[in-house]
Order: structure tokens, then sequence, then C-alpha cells
């Protein structure tokens, strides 16, 4: 699409108040949007985890009764993945994507708008089933049969905001894939596109192939519980490890599409903080691509214990460990990126420097997952849960933060309180390591996840990680005080923020103007902003 082309969906009046917000088809007030909203979301589902961490505090029944105590890990799981992690990164991708690329905007400006303003009627939904008959579901993310189908009046309103979610998905993915292969900056080849903008890509690939798997799941759950199909049921003849197998082909990508772009982000700012470029850009590129083929082909290592032939157990051990190859080449390029580096400890650097160094201790943990004779003792304990939180909370979440504070200069005009940037850092990953590293010990020790009581021995270990959770939770009001104080004013930023900053966006003023290229940068720009 031609530049002259991409105009044409914009006029350059801007609409003011409400009206702005509801018609907007601009990718920066869109990706504003998406990020207030997982912003929102995070909370609500960080509100859920602390009434489970009240809830373990100590051994007996305190605050819930146990199916609202399963509903909250229920929709915990549902909430931070489907509307606080996915909506951040597509906030992310909105605002940073065709400044990175040199568009004005995106491919598709009136799809982005429907793609987000579908999520809140989506999540409206799914929440409303907290106060309905039989309660939310309660049969963990997962929505296993038949323990689901128990669900009372709440199943099809839960199963129909999941459609939702995953059109927007879609929706969003298309998106993506259409401005970065169509509105490129002429002369930006794709071997010279930002990481972020690459591991986008990929990641809009994923979705487009695994949200459908998940809506054909929950919609045979839908027909087994209300038209009489015997999909899972083996009173009918189905089988519910059918419906297993079906949801982790959409589950195990899943993991790597909360993944892939966090990947991007800190492969964004490592190299401006270190002060040098990114060691083995190429081999970045492929080892995000093996990682997303890899990841279609484990999905059955979630479920050694249902009884899979061994031939089967073997092929899905091995070839979960292949992907630990790739992710070590991430890895490894990172601290050779670093190595010798000029570093600075600003508050995007510390956060990335966090999810290396985590984010390795949760692989290194989900290796030991992979290996079946070990599964045995590990599935369904709280060494499963503290290997995922490890996984997705530096994985994810500190790379969500991590950006924010990197771009936030570039998109209010202001600098943010690094003071206060740094002691959030801190507050975040002293908190998180109190939570989550001690579930380690008592998941060994053989404590199960998803119950609401346990035995004493297990007392002091969920003591620790209640307190740390509390910590974790309440330092992320920081984050909301740094972000609004930003947004409202402080020190003027410059255009190009940080010293050792390359990219396109960088070269534009801070705050970004409402329609950011209105003509294609030059190819002197590219060449010194890209790769090459």
């Amino acid at each position: 699409m031609s530049t002259a082309a991409a105009h044409d969906h914009h006029d350059h009046h801007q609409p003011r108040g409400l009206v702005r917000w509801l018609t907007t088809t601009n990718h920066k007030d869109i990706g504003s949007l998406y990020l207030w909203f997982s912003l929102i979301m995070f909370f609500i589902g960080g509100i859920m985890a602390l009434i489970i961490r009240a809830e373990l505090f100590q051994p007996g029944m305190q605050m819930v009764n146990p199916q609202f105590f399963n509903s909250m890990t229920t929709m915990h799981a549902l909430v931070m993945i489907f509307g606080g992690v996915m909506p951040a990164f597509v906030g992310l991708a909105n605002w940073m994507i065709p400044m990175m690329i040199g568009a004005p905007d995106m491919a598709l400006p009136r799809m982005n708008n429907w793609s987000f303003w579908i999520l809140p009627f989506a999540f409206a939904m799914l929440l409303s089933t907290l106060f309905m008959d039989g309660g939310a579901p309660a049969g963990g993310w997962t929505l296993y049969p038949p323990l689901v189908l128990q669900t009372g009046d709440a199943l099809p309103f839960a199963i129909f905001s999941v459609h939702l979610m995953g059109i927007s998905s879609i929706m969003g993915a298309i998106n993506v894939i259409a401005t970065i292969l169509n509105m490129r900056a002429p002369g930006l080849t794709l071997m010279r596109m930002p990481l972020f903008v690459w591991t986008w890509l990929i990641t809009a690939y994923l979705l487009i192939a695994v949200m459908p798997v998940l809506a054909g799941a929950v919609t045979m759950l839908l027909t087994d519980k209300f038209f009489g199909t015997s999909f899972f049921s083996a009173a009918g003849g189905g089988d519910p490890v059918l419906f297993q197998h079906i949801f982790w082909f959409f589950g195990h990508p899943e993991v790597y599409i909360l993944i892939l772009p966090a990947f991007g982000i800190v492969s964004q700012i490592l190299p401006t903080f270190a002060r040098k470029p990114l060691f083995g850009y190429a081999s970045m590129v492929y080892a995000t691509a093996s990682i997303a083929f890899l990841s279609f082909i484990v999905w059955a290592h979630h479920m050694f214990t249902v009884g899979m032939p061994l031939a089967g157990e073997l092929f899905f051990m091995f070839a979960t460990m292949l992907i630990a190859i790739p992710t070590g080449v991430k890895v490894f390029n990172w601290v050779a990126t670093i190595w010798q580096g000029s570093m600075t400890f600003e508050t995007p650097m510390l956060f990335s420097l966090g999810f290396v160094v985590l984010f390795t201790i949760g692989g290194f943990s989900g290796l030991m997952l992979a290996i079946t004779p070990v599964d045995f003792q590990y599935h369904d304990t709280y060494f499963v849960v503290a290997h995922f939180h490890y996984v997705l909370v530096p994985g994810a979440v500190f790379a969500i933060m991590a950006a924010v504070y990197y771009w936030l200069p570039k998109w209010t005009g202001h600098m943010y309180n690094e003071t206060l940037g740094k002691t959030h850092f801190w507050l975040s990953v002293i908190g998180m390591n109190i939570t989550f590293f001690p579930m380690h010990f008592v998941g060994l020790a053989g404590m199960p996840r998803r119950i609401p009581d346990y035995a004493v021995q297990f007392a002091d270990f969920n003591q620790v990680a209640s307190i740390g959770a509390f910590l974790f939770g309440f330092s992320q009001l920081l984050l909301v005080w740094i972000v609004i104080k930003c947004v409202r004013g402080g020190p003027k930023a410059t255009d190009r923020v940080w010293e050792g900053a390359k990219g396109l966006e960088w070269s534009v003023p801070s705050p970004a103007p409402y329609h950011t290229f209105e003509t294609a940068p030059s190819q002197k720009v590219i060449e010194a902003e890209t790769h090459g």
C-alpha cells in the first residue's frame, strides 16, 4: 500500500472527548485504550490472586468457600491471560509497529477500533458470571470436561466471552500482518525490521492458527452441554481426553503468544542501555520462528499423566526439550549483547535484566517438567504453579513494564520519575520472588494446586508466599502513580530519549505527532536507524 493510499483513511480533524475514544481509528489512541484496559484487568486479576493467597495464608477454611476459591483460580487465569497480557501486547503493537516501520497508521484502522471495543463487552460478560446462579466457572482455566460441564448458568456466557476474545485477537493479528507486510517504508526490508516487529509478525501468525482451535473446543463443550452431543462424554461414546488434546494444541502455542513479543521488547531495550548493537540479529529472527514452529508439536507434554503410549511420551519429551535450543540461543545473544557494553541501569534496563534472569529460571523448571517420569511426580502440584509464574510474570509482565517505561517519554513527551521507577522495580522483583520461589518447595513436597485447604506441613512456605503476593500486588499501585504523573506533566523528554536508542520511532519528536509519518522516512534515516 502506498503512503498516499494509506493517508486516505484519515482526515486530519482530531475529534475531542468521549467521541474521540469511541470512534478513533488512530493507532496511538487505540494503543492507549488497549494499555489502559489491560492495566484495569491486571488489577482485577490481581485482586483475585490476593483473595487466593489470603485464603491460603494458613491451613483451614478462613474467608471463602471452596467453590468460590476455584472460581477465583479460574477467573484469575482467564482475566490475566486474555485481559491483561494479550491486550497489553496488542496495545504496544498498535503504538509502536507503525512508528517502527515508518507507516502512518495500522493497515485496517476501522477494524482496529472494532477489535478493541469488543473486549470490554467480552470481559463484562465474563466477570458477570461471578453473580450468576451456580457461580462463575470453577473447573480451572483449561475448562476440562466433565468438571466444567457442572457449571451452572455461567457456562454459555463464559464460552461466548471466550469467542469474543478470540475474534478480537484474530482481528488484531490480521491487522498486524497486513500492516507489517504492506506498509513498511520503502527500503525497510524484512531483515532490517526491529526485533519487536519481527516477534509480533510471528506471534500474529500463531494467533490466527490457534485461536480457532480454542473456539472449536469450547463450542464442542457447549453442544455437549445443551445439544445432546457426546464429544467428551464417555457415556455417549466420547472421550474427555480428546478435549485435552484440542485444548493444548491451542494452549501451548498460546504460551508463546504471551512470550514472543516480550522477547522482541527485551531485544530492543538491552542494546539501547548496553550501547551496543544486538548480537546475532539474524539468529534471533530464526530462533523466534523455530520456537513458534516447535510450539505446535509439544502440546501433549501437559498430558503425560493421562495414559499415553510410551512412544508418544518419548516424542513429546524430546520435542519439548528441543525448544530449549532456540531459547538458549536467545539468552546467549542477550548476554553477548550486554557483555562489555557501556551499561547504565535505568528502569527499562532493570526490568529487562530481571526478565532475562528470572525467565531463565522459569525455563529451567520447564525443562524439569518436560522429563516424563519426573513430570508424574510434579504434575498438578505447586511446582507447576511456580514454573509458569516464573515464566509469565517476569517473561510477560516485566517485559510489558520495561516497554512502558522505555516508550512512555516518547508517548507523553515527559520523563517519568526515575527514582520511583527503580523503587517500583525492586519492590516488584522482591515481591515476585518471595511469592513464587517457595512454591517450588511445597510443590516438590507434594502440595496439589487448585485447593483451598492444605496439610499443616505446608503452612510456613504458604505464609511467605502470601506476604510476597501482597507486596507484589500493592507495589503495582506505584506504577499507576508514575504513569499518571508522567501523562500529566514532568520534565520535557528529548526526541531521542535514551542516548543509545536506535530505531525510526526515535527520529520523530516527543510526543510523537498524531499522524506520525505523513511522508515515509528517507533512505538515509532508515539506514541510520536500522540493522543492515
